[in-house]
């Protein structure tokens, strides 16, 4: 079978009263880690220096009175600039706001943010890595050809990712889909344990408990027999979850370990461009993708809002050469050694049979290309019957709101399933703010009533789909470092469908009557925090 659906949790293999390997004491992680830690210091120092900057304001409004006429030239130059720029749209209607509200904190704040400061670095590397590795995976020019055959438009989105990036379609590669992070871990306990040559983790939290901590002891297992083993997360685990020195703890076990961008105490706009990726390799011939971090919420050990529902896929074939080399990428925007070629060269082993065409994709924003808000956008003008949508976050520009739109006013089934139980309350009150427009155009919207969805799937037309990290909402498309798959015409793609129906169950639908009850609170709140949302 090319894929695994579970309507219900069955025949789970897992033993979860073993927490596997853990390098925390109780009471090391959470808040009081934060408060106690040198991160405790480093929010002190934040705090400060923000401080610092409303006090320089302050002065300058003193003085304002004398400038006046000086301050309505760098205005009216600023807003001139802004029209002008290629900034999203929506992004340029919020800061034209924030000028003309605050003539001299706006601007200075628009050019600060404009400078790229703290990550001019990161932006240098970036773009030596994805120069050198333009060529290390060739595109299968027959592959290509094939699907130009069966789909040309599907060929035209494929064209687009691969001239994104190092980013080929791929045939003779298996997709197996996973409707719940339970599921996944089980499989990914079983692929951990059968590693031979090098293990590939990357993610954007990591918090110690029984997931985290089963996957760890095997880590360490492996380690020992000689495998390389390479773990990455992003730096704001280290906020709440994970002391500063946990690389260190996990290179005493053999396990080669970064932290990607650590949150320093100097305000930067680098805390924009997170990693908020989900990958893991192993040995070249098997990658995971999807939601699911390593964390015990992401499998319903813990209850943090309702029922966690999320989604992954493992890959097997020739298309895992592409996740080898985005985490490969990724460890090397350091100017470390990642050894492309070291570990480009292990077999893939082809699946034979497999049907239809897969190609893994990451997106930056440190290029101009928003490459998931793209391939989102072209799913939807491309379908003829259906787009279903599966996203934990709903805080749309008006290019995607407006392509959600137009789908379902030509008469497509757009339907859009959301959290019931949501995380945080300005997205979800944001997220709200869009119902009455959506409705209007015929677009669905469901609410998930067991708790929380955080899986982000695109599903059309029973032959394309894509599962990967990237939700509907500006930080995903605009601000952070993600990755999907695509899959056109693979086995798996039924499954995704008939998930989505099967959780449609267990939701409420939203109408222009519930939309317009809508608590005035809720509503208040998503409409101030609208104006400031591309910001966020």
């Amino acid at each position: 079978m090319a894929f695994i659906f579970y309507e219900r949790r069955i025949n789970m293999s897992i033993d979860y009263k073993n927490k596997g390997l853990t390098l925390l004491k109780r009471g090391q992680s959470g808040i009081i880690h934060a408060v106690f830690s040198r991160f405790g210091l480093i929010l002190l120092m934040l705090a400060a220096q923000v401080l610092i900057l409303f006090g320089i304001f302050e002065w300058f409004r003193g003085v304002i009175p004398h400038i006046f006429g000086g301050t309505v030239l760098l205005t009216f130059v600023i807003v001139v600039y802004l029209l002008n720029n290629r900034i999203n749209p929506t992004a340029k209607i919020t800061w034209l706001i924030v000028i003309l509200l605050l003539p001299v904190f706006g601007v200075l704040l628009f050019v600060y943010t404009q400078s790229d400061l703290g990550h001019r670095v990161l932006k240098e590397w970036a773009n030596k890595v994805i120069s050198d590795t333009k060529t290390c995976i060739r595109q299968d020019e027959d592959v290509a050809k094939r699907l130009a055959g069966e789909n040309g438009g599907a060929a035209a989105l494929a064209h687009y990712i691969g001239r994104s990036g190092c980013h080929p379609v791929y045939d003779r590669s298996e997709v197996t889909y996973f409707s719940l992070g339970e599921d996944k871990f089980d499989a990914m306990l079983q692929e951990l344990a059968a590693a031979k040559h090098f293990i590939f983790m990357e993610y954007f939290i990591v918090s110690e408990g029984i997931m985290w901590g089963r996957v760890l002891e095997i880590l360490a297992q492996k380690a020992a027999e000689g495998v390389e083993v390479r773990v990455m997360y992003d730096g704001t685990c280290e906020f709440a979850l994970l002391p500063h020195d946990y690389p260190k703890r996990l290179r005493k076990l053999g396990i080669k370990c970064k932290i990607f961008a650590p949150v320093s105490p100097f305000v930067s706009t680098h805390y924009n461009y997170r990693d908020h990726r989900k990958i893991l390799v192993i040995d070249g011939h098997t990658a995971f993708n999807g939601g699911v971090n390593l964390a015990d919420e992401y499998i319903n050990q813990k209850m943090k809002f309702g029922h966690w529902k999320d989604t992954a896929v493992m890959v097997k074939g020739e298309a895992v050469r592409s996740f080898t080399l985005m985490f490969l990428q990724m460890w090397g925007m350091d100017g470390g050694k990642a050894e492309f070629e070291t570990f480009l060269k292990y077999s893939t082993q082809p699946v034979q049979g497999a049907k239809g065409y897969v190609i893994p994709y990451g997106d930056r924003p440190l290029d101009e290309d928003q490459v998931g808000e793209r391939v989102y956008m072209d799913i939807l003008n491309r379908a003829l019957k259906y787009v279903h949508i599966m996203t934990p976050y709903l805080i749309l520009d008006g290019e995607m709101e407006t392509a959600l739109k137009f789908a379902a006013e030509r008469g497509v089934e757009v339907a859009v399933l959301l959290p019931g139980i949501p995380d945080k309350r300005i997205p979800y009150a944001l997220a709200k703010t869009h119902y009455a427009s959506l409705l209007e155009s015929g677009v669905k919207i469901f609410e998930y009533t067991p708790g929380f969805v955080h899986a982000k799937v695109f599903v059309s037309d029973d032959r394309e789909a894509v599962v990967g990290t990237i939700n509907l909402d500006y930080r995903s498309l605009y601000h952070h470092f993600e990755c999907a798959t695509y899959m056109y015409g693979t086995d798996c793609i039924p499954a995704i469908e008939a998930d989505f129906q099967s959780t449609l169950r267990q939701c409420r639908q939203v109408t222009k009557e519930t939309a317009r009850h809508e608590r005035w609170t809720m509503k208040l709140l998503g409409s101030l925090m609208k104006v400031a949302a591309p910001l966020l």
